[in-house]
Protein backbone atom coordinates (compact mmCIF):
# COMPACT_ATOMS: atom_id res chain seq x y z
CA UNK A 1 0.00 0.00 0.00
CA UNK A 2 1.56 3.47 -1.03
CA UNK A 3 1.46 5.42 2.46
CA UNK A 4 1.31 8.68 0.18
CA UNK A 5 -1.58 8.08 -1.87
CA UNK A 6 -4.17 5.33 -3.13
CA UNK A 7 -3.77 1.48 -3.59
CA UNK A 8 -0.64 -0.33 -4.91
CA UNK A 9 3.01 1.42 -4.97
CA UNK A 10 3.36 -0.26 -8.84
CA UNK A 11 -0.20 1.40 -10.13
CA UNK A 12 -1.00 5.25 -11.31
CA UNK A 13 -2.88 6.86 -13.44
CA UNK A 14 -1.67 8.25 -16.42
CA UNK A 15 -3.23 11.00 -19.09
CA UNK A 16 -1.24 9.94 -21.83
CA UNK A 17 -3.31 7.73 -23.71
CA UNK A 18 -6.28 9.69 -23.78
CA UNK A 19 -6.24 12.79 -26.16
CA UNK A 20 -9.81 14.75 -25.20
CA UNK A 21 -8.52 14.83 -21.34
CA UNK A 22 -5.89 17.70 -21.62
CA UNK A 23 -7.89 19.93 -23.41
CA UNK A 24 -10.86 19.26 -21.22
CA UNK A 25 -9.22 19.67 -18.00
CA UNK A 26 -7.74 23.27 -19.48
CA UNK A 27 -10.92 24.60 -20.22
CA UNK A 28 -13.10 23.98 -17.19
CA UNK A 29 -10.89 24.47 -14.33
CA UNK A 30 -7.66 25.66 -15.93
CA UNK A 31 -5.24 22.98 -15.10
CA UNK A 32 -2.24 21.68 -17.41
CA UNK A 33 -1.95 18.27 -16.94
CA UNK A 34 1.53 18.86 -18.78
CA UNK A 35 3.08 19.45 -15.96
CA UNK A 36 5.26 17.87 -13.76
CA UNK A 37 3.79 16.24 -10.84
CA UNK A 38 5.52 18.22 -7.41
CA UNK A 39 8.21 16.09 -5.78
CA UNK A 40 6.49 13.92 -3.24
CA UNK A 41 8.28 13.71 0.11
CA UNK A 42 10.50 10.80 0.70
CA UNK A 43 9.55 8.19 3.92
CA UNK A 44 12.91 9.11 5.78
CA UNK A 45 12.45 12.72 5.12
CA UNK A 46 9.39 12.71 7.28
CA UNK A 47 9.84 12.83 11.20
CA UNK A 48 8.36 9.93 12.77
CA UNK A 49 8.60 10.41 16.78
CA UNK A 50 9.68 7.10 19.11
CA UNK A 51 7.15 4.86 19.80
CA UNK A 52 5.35 6.21 23.13
CA UNK A 53 4.84 2.45 24.09
CA UNK A 54 6.75 1.18 27.19
CA UNK A 55 8.38 -2.67 27.19
CA UNK A 56 5.34 -3.93 29.85
CA UNK A 57 2.73 -3.37 27.27
CA UNK A 58 4.81 -4.45 24.50
CA UNK A 59 6.01 -7.65 26.09
CA UNK A 60 1.88 -7.90 26.62
CA UNK A 61 1.25 -7.69 23.30
CA UNK A 62 3.84 -9.15 21.94
CA UNK A 63 3.25 -12.64 24.29
CA UNK A 64 -0.28 -12.53 22.87
CA UNK A 65 0.24 -12.75 18.79
CA UNK A 66 4.47 -13.39 18.75
CA UNK A 67 7.50 -11.86 17.77
CA UNK A 68 6.92 -11.38 14.31
CA UNK A 69 3.33 -9.76 14.27
CA UNK A 70 4.57 -6.77 16.56
CA UNK A 71 5.86 -3.73 14.23
CA UNK A 72 7.12 -0.70 15.40
CA UNK A 73 9.26 0.15 11.98
CA UNK A 74 8.16 3.68 10.31
CA UNK A 75 6.99 2.27 7.46
CA UNK A 76 4.06 0.24 9.07
CA UNK A 77 3.34 3.20 12.19
CA UNK A 78 3.02 5.55 8.69
CA UNK A 79 0.40 3.31 6.49
CA UNK A 80 -1.63 2.54 9.44
CA UNK A 81 -1.97 6.69 10.78
CA UNK A 82 -4.56 7.78 8.45
CA UNK A 83 -7.47 6.61 6.34
CA UNK A 84 -6.78 7.84 2.51
CA UNK A 85 -9.20 10.78 2.64
CA UNK A 86 -8.16 13.84 0.41
CA UNK A 87 -7.77 15.45 4.09
CA UNK A 88 -5.16 12.43 4.77
CA UNK A 89 -3.56 12.87 1.81
CA UNK A 90 -2.86 16.29 1.93
CA UNK A 91 -1.54 16.01 5.45
CA UNK A 92 0.57 13.15 5.32
CA UNK A 93 2.42 14.74 1.86
CA UNK A 94 3.13 17.59 4.14
CA UNK A 95 4.78 15.93 6.27
CA UNK A 96 1.99 16.51 9.31
CA UNK A 97 2.01 12.71 10.78
CA UNK A 98 -0.82 13.77 13.15
CA UNK A 99 -1.30 10.89 16.02
CA UNK A 100 0.62 7.85 15.12
CA UNK A 101 0.12 4.91 16.02
CA UNK A 102 3.11 3.48 18.60
CA UNK A 103 2.53 -0.24 17.37
CA UNK A 104 1.08 -2.29 14.84
CA UNK A 105 -0.06 -5.64 16.13
CA UNK A 106 -1.50 -8.79 13.58
CA UNK A 107 -3.17 -11.01 15.25
CA UNK A 108 -4.38 -13.68 13.81
CA UNK A 109 -7.21 -15.46 15.46
CA UNK A 110 -10.16 -14.26 17.61
CA UNK A 111 -8.65 -15.22 21.02
CA UNK A 112 -5.29 -13.13 19.80
CA UNK A 113 -8.19 -10.49 19.07
CA UNK A 114 -9.27 -10.97 22.61
CA UNK A 115 -6.10 -11.07 24.48
CA UNK A 116 -5.45 -7.89 22.07
CA UNK A 117 -8.05 -6.21 23.38
CA UNK A 118 -7.50 -7.03 27.34
CA UNK A 119 -3.87 -5.80 27.35
CA UNK A 120 -5.19 -2.12 25.43
CA UNK A 121 -7.45 -1.91 28.18
CA UNK A 122 -5.67 -3.49 31.14
CA UNK A 123 -2.99 -0.80 30.34
CA UNK A 124 -5.11 2.17 29.65
CA UNK A 125 -4.21 2.37 25.99
CA UNK A 126 -6.29 3.38 23.33
CA UNK A 127 -6.75 0.40 20.09
CA UNK A 128 -8.07 1.51 16.58
CA UNK A 129 -9.05 -1.76 14.30
CA UNK A 130 -7.48 -1.45 11.42
CA UNK A 131 -8.91 -3.38 7.55
CA UNK A 132 -7.80 -2.20 4.25
CA UNK A 133 -6.97 1.67 5.57
CA UNK A 134 -9.07 2.62 3.03
CA UNK A 135 -11.81 4.98 5.03
CA UNK A 136 -12.16 8.22 3.72
CA UNK A 137 -13.66 10.03 6.34
CA UNK A 138 -11.27 9.97 9.64
CA UNK A 139 -12.31 6.84 11.21
CA UNK A 140 -8.69 5.42 11.78
CA UNK A 141 -6.78 8.25 13.02
CA UNK A 142 -6.28 8.70 16.85
CA UNK A 143 -7.16 12.14 18.15
CA UNK A 144 -4.05 14.24 18.06
CA UNK A 145 -4.11 15.10 22.12
CA UNK A 146 -4.50 11.52 22.90
CA UNK A 147 -1.50 11.07 25.26
CA UNK A 148 -2.12 7.56 25.57
CA UNK A 149 -0.46 4.26 23.85
CA UNK A 150 -1.97 3.80 20.71
CA UNK A 151 -2.61 0.04 19.09
CA UNK A 152 -3.30 -0.35 15.46
CA UNK A 153 -5.04 -4.20 15.19
CA UNK A 154 -4.57 -5.07 11.71
CA UNK A 155 -6.87 -8.04 10.97
CA UNK A 156 -5.14 -8.88 7.61
CA UNK A 157 -4.23 -12.28 9.13
CA UNK A 158 -8.04 -13.48 9.51
CA UNK A 159 -9.20 -13.75 6.05
CA UNK A 160 -10.60 -17.03 5.64
CA UNK A 161 -13.94 -17.84 4.11
CA UNK A 162 -14.59 -20.72 7.20
CA UNK A 163 -17.69 -22.63 5.83
CA UNK A 164 -20.53 -22.36 2.74
CA UNK A 165 -24.04 -23.20 4.15
CA UNK A 166 -25.18 -24.30 1.04
CA UNK A 167 -28.61 -24.79 2.05
CA UNK A 168 -29.05 -21.49 3.68
CA UNK A 169 -26.86 -19.53 0.92
CA UNK A 170 -24.69 -18.27 4.16
CA UNK A 171 -20.87 -17.82 4.52
CA UNK A 172 -18.70 -17.32 7.88
CA UNK A 173 -15.91 -15.40 7.12
CA UNK A 174 -12.91 -13.96 8.83
CA UNK A 175 -13.04 -9.99 8.84
CA UNK A 176 -10.10 -9.27 7.36
CA UNK A 177 -10.43 -11.07 3.89
CA UNK A 178 -9.55 -8.48 1.09
CA UNK A 179 -12.40 -8.02 -1.22
CA UNK A 180 -10.51 -9.71 -4.48
CA UNK A 181 -9.42 -12.79 -1.83
CA UNK A 182 -13.38 -12.92 -0.57
CA UNK A 183 -14.72 -13.29 -4.34
CA UNK A 184 -11.57 -15.45 -5.48
CA UNK A 185 -12.04 -17.84 -2.03
CA UNK A 186 -16.35 -17.99 -3.12
CA UNK A 187 -15.99 -18.08 -6.59
CA UNK A 188 -13.72 -21.28 -6.72
CA UNK A 189 -16.75 -22.65 -4.68
CA UNK A 190 -19.24 -21.39 -6.89
CA UNK A 191 -20.99 -18.72 -5.03
CA UNK A 192 -20.27 -14.50 -4.78
CA UNK A 193 -21.08 -11.86 -2.11
CA UNK A 194 -22.01 -9.43 -5.18
CA UNK A 195 -20.58 -6.54 -2.66
CA UNK A 196 -18.31 -4.56 -5.03
CA UNK A 197 -17.47 -0.97 -3.49
CA UNK A 198 -15.37 1.56 -5.39
CA UNK A 199 -12.24 0.62 -2.08
CA UNK A 200 -12.89 -3.42 -3.37
CA UNK A 201 -9.65 -4.05 -4.05
CA UNK A 202 -7.96 -2.71 -1.08
CA UNK A 203 -10.72 -3.10 1.32
CA UNK A 204 -12.06 -6.03 3.66
CA UNK A 205 -15.24 -7.45 5.06
CA UNK A 206 -14.93 -6.32 8.89
CA UNK A 207 -14.12 -2.74 7.24
CA UNK A 208 -17.39 -2.97 5.14
CA UNK A 209 -19.51 -4.08 8.09
CA UNK A 210 -18.06 -1.26 10.08
CA UNK A 211 -18.85 1.60 7.71
CA UNK A 212 -22.29 0.32 6.34
CA UNK A 213 -20.76 0.12 3.14
CA UNK A 214 -22.60 -0.24 -0.36
CA UNK A 215 -21.65 -1.46 -3.52
CA UNK A 216 -22.08 -1.33 -6.88
CA UNK A 217 -24.51 -3.86 -7.33
CA UNK A 218 -26.60 -3.29 -4.71
CA UNK A 219 -29.72 -3.23 -6.25
CA UNK A 220 -29.55 -6.49 -6.53
CA UNK A 221 -27.78 -8.01 -3.68
CA UNK A 222 -28.19 -5.24 -1.41
CA UNK A 223 -26.36 -3.14 0.95
CA UNK A 224 -23.44 -4.46 3.10
CA UNK A 225 -25.93 -4.07 6.00
CA UNK A 226 -28.45 -6.50 4.18
CA UNK A 227 -25.82 -8.89 3.17
CA UNK A 228 -24.59 -9.70 6.40
CA UNK A 229 -26.81 -11.72 8.93
CA UNK A 230 -24.04 -13.23 12.28
CA UNK A 231 -21.25 -11.28 13.56
CA UNK A 232 -18.85 -11.88 16.14
CA UNK A 233 -17.52 -8.97 17.69
CA UNK A 234 -14.83 -8.88 20.67
CA UNK A 235 -15.62 -6.27 22.89
CA UNK A 236 -14.34 -5.56 26.34
CA UNK A 237 -16.74 -7.28 28.23
CA UNK A 238 -16.04 -10.02 26.06
CA UNK A 239 -17.09 -11.80 22.71
CA UNK A 240 -20.27 -10.82 21.03
CA UNK A 241 -22.38 -13.51 19.41
CA UNK A 242 -25.10 -12.16 16.77
CA UNK A 243 -26.87 -15.64 15.08
CA UNK A 244 -27.34 -15.61 11.48
CA UNK A 245 -31.37 -15.75 12.12
CA UNK A 246 -33.32 -14.46 8.75
CA UNK A 247 -35.17 -12.50 11.77
CA UNK A 248 -35.92 -12.07 14.68
CA UNK A 249 -37.89 -10.38 17.15
CA UNK A 250 -35.85 -9.98 19.99
CA UNK A 251 -35.49 -6.23 20.80
CA UNK A 252 -33.17 -3.88 19.78
CA UNK A 253 -30.87 -4.89 17.07
CA UNK A 254 -27.21 -5.97 18.56
CA UNK A 255 -26.64 -6.58 14.78
CA UNK A 256 -27.48 -3.04 13.72
CA UNK A 257 -25.53 -1.41 16.60
CA UNK A 258 -22.53 -3.19 15.26
CA UNK A 259 -23.25 -1.80 11.66
CA UNK A 260 -21.45 1.05 11.02
CA UNK A 261 -19.78 1.66 14.36
CA UNK A 262 -16.24 1.98 13.23
CA UNK A 263 -14.60 0.18 16.19
CA UNK A 264 -16.19 1.54 19.25
CA UNK A 265 -17.61 -1.22 20.25
CA UNK A 266 -15.19 -3.21 19.71
CA UNK A 267 -12.99 -5.48 17.13
CA UNK A 268 -15.22 -7.11 14.58
CA UNK A 269 -13.36 -10.82 13.74
CA UNK A 270 -15.88 -12.73 11.74
CA UNK A 271 -19.20 -12.34 10.10
CA UNK A 272 -21.76 -14.66 8.49
CA UNK A 273 -23.15 -13.39 5.21
CA UNK A 274 -25.41 -13.87 2.46
CA UNK A 275 -23.51 -15.71 -0.97
CA UNK A 276 -25.52 -16.21 -4.00
CA UNK A 277 -24.87 -18.54 -6.93
CA UNK A 278 -22.49 -17.07 -9.72
CA UNK A 279 -24.74 -16.29 -12.42
CA UNK A 280 -24.79 -17.95 -15.24
CA UNK A 281 -24.73 -14.56 -17.32
CA UNK A 282 -23.86 -10.83 -16.78
CA UNK A 283 -23.44 -7.74 -18.86
CA UNK A 284 -24.19 -4.31 -18.66
CA UNK A 285 -25.73 -2.20 -21.02
CA UNK A 286 -24.81 1.28 -21.65
CA UNK A 287 -27.67 3.99 -22.40
CA UNK A 288 -28.08 7.38 -23.05
CA UNK A 289 -30.91 10.13 -22.05
CA UNK A 290 -31.48 13.46 -23.71
CA UNK A 291 -31.25 15.16 -19.90
CA UNK A 292 -30.49 14.68 -16.40
CA UNK A 293 -33.95 14.54 -15.45
CA UNK A 294 -34.74 12.30 -18.37
CA UNK A 295 -31.83 9.93 -16.22
CA UNK A 296 -33.97 10.37 -13.10
CA UNK A 297 -36.80 9.35 -14.12
CA UNK A 298 -36.18 6.37 -15.88
CA UNK A 299 -33.96 5.20 -12.94
CA UNK A 300 -36.64 5.97 -11.02
CA UNK A 301 -39.30 3.85 -12.96
CA UNK A 302 -37.20 0.50 -13.45
CA UNK A 303 -36.79 0.91 -9.53
CA UNK A 304 -40.97 0.51 -9.35
CA UNK A 305 -41.08 -1.80 -12.16
CA UNK A 306 -40.97 -5.75 -12.19
CA UNK A 307 -37.68 -5.38 -13.30
CA UNK A 308 -34.81 -7.20 -11.59
CA UNK A 309 -31.12 -5.73 -12.77
CA UNK A 310 -27.96 -5.56 -10.16
CA UNK A 311 -26.97 -2.12 -11.05
CA UNK A 312 -28.66 1.28 -11.81
CA UNK A 313 -26.32 4.57 -12.61
CA UNK A 314 -26.87 7.72 -14.55
CA UNK A 315 -24.49 10.80 -14.41
CA UNK A 316 -25.73 14.00 -15.34
CA UNK A 317 -24.19 16.04 -18.43
CA UNK A 318 -20.86 17.47 -16.35
CA UNK A 319 -19.54 13.71 -15.61
CA UNK A 320 -20.87 12.62 -18.70
CA UNK A 321 -18.62 14.91 -20.62
CA UNK A 322 -15.72 14.14 -18.45
CA UNK A 323 -16.43 10.38 -18.66
CA UNK A 324 -15.85 10.87 -22.46
CA UNK A 325 -12.87 12.87 -21.82
CA UNK A 326 -11.06 10.29 -20.15
CA UNK A 327 -11.26 7.37 -22.74
CA UNK A 328 -8.81 6.08 -24.71
CA UNK A 329 -8.79 6.13 -28.83
CA UNK A 330 -9.57 2.55 -29.09
CA UNK A 331 -11.49 2.15 -26.09
CA UNK A 332 -15.35 1.02 -26.42
CA UNK A 333 -16.71 4.11 -25.09
CA UNK A 334 -14.86 6.39 -28.08
CA UNK A 335 -17.58 4.86 -30.13
CA UNK A 336 -20.24 6.83 -28.68
CA UNK A 337 -18.37 10.02 -29.83
CA UNK A 338 -18.37 9.24 -33.28
CA UNK A 339 -19.67 11.95 -35.18
CA UNK A 340 -21.97 9.41 -36.91
CA UNK A 341 -23.29 8.57 -33.40
CA UNK A 342 -23.66 12.24 -32.20
CA UNK A 343 -25.78 13.10 -36.06
CA UNK A 344 -28.04 10.14 -35.05
CA UNK A 345 -28.42 11.80 -31.81
CA UNK A 346 -28.23 14.88 -32.49
CA UNK A 347 -30.33 15.20 -35.64
CA UNK A 348 -33.19 11.72 -35.52
CA UNK A 349 -33.33 11.45 -31.73
CA UNK A 350 -33.08 15.66 -30.73
CA UNK A 351 -30.58 15.12 -28.82
CA UNK A 352 -29.26 18.47 -27.57
CA UNK A 353 -25.13 16.62 -27.15
CA UNK A 354 -24.20 19.26 -24.32
CA UNK A 355 -26.89 18.23 -21.96
CA UNK A 356 -26.59 14.14 -22.88
CA UNK A 357 -26.19 11.63 -19.76
CA UNK A 358 -24.54 8.67 -19.66
CA UNK A 359 -26.22 5.52 -17.53
CA UNK A 360 -25.21 1.90 -16.87
CA UNK A 361 -27.89 -1.23 -15.87
CA UNK A 362 -26.38 -4.13 -15.17
CA UNK A 363 -28.41 -7.79 -15.65
CA UNK A 364 -27.54 -10.85 -14.10
CA UNK A 365 -29.09 -14.58 -13.81
CA UNK A 366 -29.94 -17.34 -16.65
CA UNK A 367 -29.80 -16.08 -20.01
CA UNK A 368 -33.86 -16.45 -19.89
CA UNK A 369 -34.14 -13.82 -17.09
CA UNK A 370 -31.41 -11.45 -18.29
CA UNK A 371 -33.42 -11.37 -21.97
CA UNK A 372 -36.75 -10.49 -20.20
CA UNK A 373 -34.94 -7.72 -18.12
CA UNK A 374 -33.52 -6.05 -20.65
CA UNK A 375 -36.68 -6.00 -22.30
CA UNK A 376 -38.33 -4.13 -19.55
CA UNK A 377 -36.07 -1.98 -19.18
CA UNK A 378 -35.32 -1.32 -22.69
CA UNK A 379 -39.23 -0.50 -22.45
CA UNK A 380 -38.61 1.96 -19.51
CA UNK A 381 -35.70 3.55 -21.14
CA UNK A 382 -37.14 4.41 -24.57
CA UNK A 383 -40.15 5.94 -23.06
CA UNK A 384 -38.22 8.42 -21.23
CA UNK A 385 -36.25 9.64 -24.69
CA UNK A 386 -33.24 6.98 -24.04
CA UNK A 387 -31.09 4.83 -26.19
CA UNK A 388 -29.35 2.32 -25.69
CA UNK A 389 -25.62 2.11 -26.29
CA UNK A 390 -24.99 -1.28 -26.59
CA UNK A 391 -22.46 -3.97 -24.00
CA UNK A 392 -19.55 -2.08 -24.96
CA UNK A 393 -19.13 1.00 -23.20
CA UNK A 394 -20.66 -0.87 -20.16
CA UNK A 395 -17.85 -3.93 -20.38
CA UNK A 396 -15.16 -0.81 -20.20
CA UNK A 397 -16.93 0.37 -17.19
CA UNK A 398 -17.12 -2.71 -15.64
CA UNK A 399 -13.51 -3.37 -16.41
CA UNK A 400 -12.33 -0.20 -14.97
CA UNK A 401 -14.62 0.73 -11.85
CA UNK A 402 -11.89 0.62 -9.22
CA UNK A 403 -9.54 2.75 -10.67
CA UNK A 404 -11.15 6.13 -10.13
CA UNK A 405 -9.58 6.53 -6.94
CA UNK A 406 -5.78 6.82 -8.37
CA UNK A 407 -7.57 10.21 -10.71
CA UNK A 408 -7.51 11.72 -7.22
CA UNK A 409 -4.07 11.11 -6.84
CA UNK A 410 -3.20 11.93 -10.17
CA UNK A 411 -4.74 15.84 -9.62
CA UNK A 412 -3.48 16.06 -6.46
CA UNK A 413 -0.10 15.64 -7.58
CA UNK A 414 -0.37 18.46 -9.84
CA UNK A 415 -1.82 20.16 -7.43
CA UNK A 416 -5.57 19.97 -8.21
CA UNK A 417 -7.75 18.80 -4.84
CA UNK A 418 -10.42 16.59 -5.69
CA UNK A 419 -12.66 14.42 -3.14
CA UNK A 420 -16.60 12.90 -3.22
CA UNK A 421 -19.08 13.32 -1.13
CA UNK A 422 -22.74 10.91 -1.33
CA UNK A 423 -26.54 11.04 -0.19
CA UNK A 424 -29.12 9.12 -0.24
CA UNK A 425 -32.71 10.75 -0.41
CA UNK A 426 -36.66 10.12 -1.70
CA UNK A 427 -37.28 9.80 -5.51
CA UNK A 428 -39.04 13.14 -5.42
CA UNK A 429 -36.41 15.14 -3.55
CA UNK A 430 -33.58 13.71 -5.62
CA UNK A 431 -33.43 16.54 -8.29
CA UNK A 432 -34.22 19.46 -6.22
CA UNK A 433 -30.79 18.15 -3.91
CA UNK A 434 -28.76 17.91 -6.64
CA UNK A 435 -29.95 21.63 -7.75
CA UNK A 436 -29.06 22.70 -4.45
CA UNK A 437 -26.18 20.91 -3.91
CA UNK A 438 -24.39 22.07 -7.03
CA UNK A 439 -25.51 25.54 -6.52
CA UNK A 440 -24.09 25.34 -3.60
CA UNK A 441 -20.15 24.04 -4.23
CA UNK A 442 -20.14 26.43 -7.32
CA UNK A 443 -21.22 29.54 -5.13
CA UNK A 444 -18.06 28.64 -3.10
CA UNK A 445 -16.34 28.42 -6.11
CA UNK A 446 -16.94 32.06 -6.94
CA UNK A 447 -16.16 33.27 -3.20
CA UNK A 448 -13.00 31.22 -3.34
CA UNK A 449 -11.86 32.51 -6.84
CA UNK A 450 -11.70 29.66 -8.49
CA UNK A 451 -12.51 27.50 -11.34
CA UNK A 452 -13.86 24.86 -9.97
CA UNK A 453 -15.99 21.49 -11.27
CA UNK A 454 -18.47 19.40 -9.69
CA UNK A 455 -20.17 16.23 -11.18
CA UNK A 456 -22.72 13.66 -10.35
CA UNK A 457 -24.43 10.56 -10.83
CA UNK A 458 -27.07 8.53 -9.39
CA UNK A 459 -25.04 5.45 -8.02
CA UNK A 460 -27.63 2.91 -6.18
CA UNK A 461 -31.39 2.45 -6.47
CA UNK A 462 -34.23 1.55 -3.88
CA UNK A 463 -37.80 1.26 -3.46
CA UNK A 464 -38.46 4.94 -2.37
CA UNK A 465 -35.13 7.17 -3.39
CA UNK A 466 -31.36 6.64 -4.45
CA UNK A 467 -27.82 8.11 -3.83
CA UNK A 468 -26.48 10.66 -5.58
CA UNK A 469 -22.77 10.85 -5.62
CA UNK A 470 -21.10 13.97 -5.87
CA UNK A 471 -16.94 14.48 -7.05
CA UNK A 472 -16.00 18.05 -7.10
CA UNK A 473 -12.23 19.34 -7.82
CA UNK A 474 -11.18 22.71 -7.33
CA UNK A 475 -7.72 24.24 -8.18
CA UNK A 476 -6.94 25.97 -4.97
CA UNK A 477 -5.69 29.70 -4.85
CA UNK A 478 -3.04 30.79 -2.94
CA UNK A 479 -4.71 32.77 -0.70
CA UNK A 480 -5.77 29.81 1.50
CA UNK A 481 -4.35 27.14 2.93
CA UNK A 482 -5.45 24.41 0.36
CA UNK A 483 -7.09 22.35 2.86
CA UNK A 484 -9.44 25.86 4.26
CA UNK A 485 -10.50 26.06 0.93
CA UNK A 486 -11.35 22.38 0.56
CA UNK A 487 -13.23 22.60 3.55
CA UNK A 488 -15.32 25.29 2.27
CA UNK A 489 -16.62 23.51 -0.42
CA UNK A 490 -16.94 20.31 1.66
CA UNK A 491 -18.88 22.13 4.16
CA UNK A 492 -21.07 23.85 1.54
CA UNK A 493 -22.01 20.20 -0.18
CA UNK A 494 -22.65 18.40 3.13
CA UNK A 495 -24.89 21.40 4.70
CA UNK A 496 -26.93 21.48 1.27
CA UNK A 497 -27.98 17.27 1.52
CA UNK A 498 -29.27 17.87 5.43
CA UNK A 499 -30.88 21.59 4.01
CA UNK A 500 -32.11 19.50 1.44
CA UNK A 501 -33.97 15.86 2.66
CA UNK A 502 -30.74 14.29 2.58
CA UNK A 503 -28.50 12.03 4.58
CA UNK A 504 -25.24 13.16 5.98
CA UNK A 505 -23.42 9.81 4.16
CA UNK A 506 -24.87 6.67 2.39
CA UNK A 507 -21.59 5.36 2.46
CA UNK A 508 -18.79 6.04 3.61
CA UNK A 509 -19.36 6.88 7.28
CA UNK A 510 -19.33 9.58 9.61
CA UNK A 511 -15.69 8.92 11.28
CA UNK A 512 -14.53 12.65 12.08
CA UNK A 513 -14.99 14.55 8.53
CA UNK A 514 -18.72 14.49 9.41
CA UNK A 515 -19.36 14.28 13.32
CA UNK A 516 -20.14 17.97 13.20
CA UNK A 517 -23.15 17.26 11.72
CA UNK A 518 -24.55 14.48 12.92
CA UNK A 519 -27.48 16.25 14.77
CA UNK A 520 -28.47 17.59 12.48
CA UNK A 521 -29.33 14.72 10.78
CA UNK A 522 -30.37 11.64 13.02
CA UNK A 523 -31.20 14.85 15.68
CA UNK A 524 -29.46 15.42 19.13
CA UNK A 525 -31.35 12.85 20.81
CA UNK A 526 -30.07 10.16 18.62
CA UNK A 527 -26.53 11.35 19.52
CA UNK A 528 -26.89 11.03 22.84
CA UNK A 529 -28.44 7.30 21.96
CA UNK A 530 -25.23 6.58 20.67
CA UNK A 531 -23.12 8.46 22.88
CA UNK A 532 -24.92 6.40 26.00
CA UNK A 533 -24.27 2.82 23.71
CA UNK A 534 -20.45 3.51 23.64
CA UNK A 535 -19.76 4.82 26.74
CA UNK A 536 -21.55 1.42 28.80
CA UNK A 537 -19.63 -0.49 26.73
CA UNK A 538 -16.52 1.50 26.40
CA UNK A 539 -16.54 3.62 29.33
CA UNK A 540 -12.48 4.11 29.40
CA UNK A 541 -12.61 4.86 26.11
CA UNK A 542 -9.82 3.08 24.50
CA UNK A 543 -11.81 1.36 21.23
CA UNK A 544 -11.14 4.04 18.73
CA UNK A 545 -12.03 6.96 20.64
CA UNK A 546 -13.68 10.32 19.08
CA UNK A 547 -15.42 8.71 15.72
CA UNK A 548 -18.64 9.37 14.96
CA UNK A 549 -20.21 11.38 17.69
CA UNK A 550 -16.65 13.13 18.42
CA UNK A 551 -16.31 12.05 21.92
Amino acid sequence: MKWWGWGEQEISWSHDDKPSLGPFVRERIGIDLDQPPAPLIELDQLKVPDPALDDVLLKALTAVVGDDNVDQTPLDRVVHTYGKSLRDLVRIRRGDLGRLPDVVVYPGTEHEVAGVVAAAIEHDAVLIPFGGGTNISGSLEAPRTETRPVISLDVGRMAQVLDIDEGSNLARVEAGVLGPDLERQLNARGWTIGHFPDSFNHSTLGGWIATRSSGMQSDKYGDIADITRGLRVVTPNGTLVVRPVPSTSTGPSVREMVLGSEGRLGVITEATVHVHRLPAERTIIAYLFPSWSAGLAAMHDIAASDAHVSVTRVSDADETAFSFATTKRSSRLSALKTSAFKAFLKKRKGFDLERMCLSFVGYEGSAEHVKANRKLVGAIVSTHGGVSAGEGPGALYDQKKFDTPYIRDFLLDRGTLADVSETSTGWSQLEPLYDAVIAAARAQFDELGVRGWIMCHLSHSYHSGACLYFTFALPPSAALDPLVQYDRVKAAVQQAFLDNGGTLSHHHAVGTEHARWLADDISPVGVQMIDVLFEGVDPGHHLNPGKITGR
